[in-house]
């Protein structure tokens, strides 16, 4: 006999599954983009996020990680010539992240391949709109 809520609990079930696969292919597709450009997934991520200059808290935050790990990335895209730390503009005790001239021009490379068969791609404008707006529904509960 079933109980009267296990139909939505299977229902929701459901949606998480499929919700948790396409994260999965989103970072898998990451992943692939990234080693075209010799880079790890993580520092793909650092990359993408790295739209302005941003502190590593802020960095770490977009990235959903710790700001250790997300330190360890931005030392390696340094390393690499991708990332520079600079003084912050009103706090002297954070450092902003820049992207270099080459760090730019390897986030535009990197934007290019991450639409290129991209598991979203199979989704029109309106729809990619409409899964964002459920998403962000989702996802802002007060």
């Amino acid at each position: 006999m079933t109980t009267p809520s296990e139909p939505h609990a299977i229902a929701e079930r459901d949606l998480c599954c499929l919700v948790n696969g396409l994260a999965q292919q989103i970072a898998e597709h990451t992943r692939d983009c990234a080693v075209t450009l010799g880079l790890t997934g993580a520092q793909a991520t650092a990359l993408r996020e790295l739209a302005g200059p941003m502190t590593m808290r802020e960095l770490a935050e977009r990235m959903s990680c710790e700001p250790s790990n997300a330190t360890f990335v931005i030392d390696k895209l340094e390393k690499q010539g991708l990332v520079e730390r600079r003084a912050h503009p009103t706090d002297r005790r954070a450092k902003c992240l820049v992207l270099t001239a080459a760090g730019s021009a390897a986030r535009e490379r990197l934007l290019d391949l991450l639409v290129q068969n991209s598991p979203l791609a199979g989704l029109d404008p309106e729809q990619q709109r409409s899964l964002r707006s459920l998403l962000e529904q989702a996802t802002t509960r007060s």
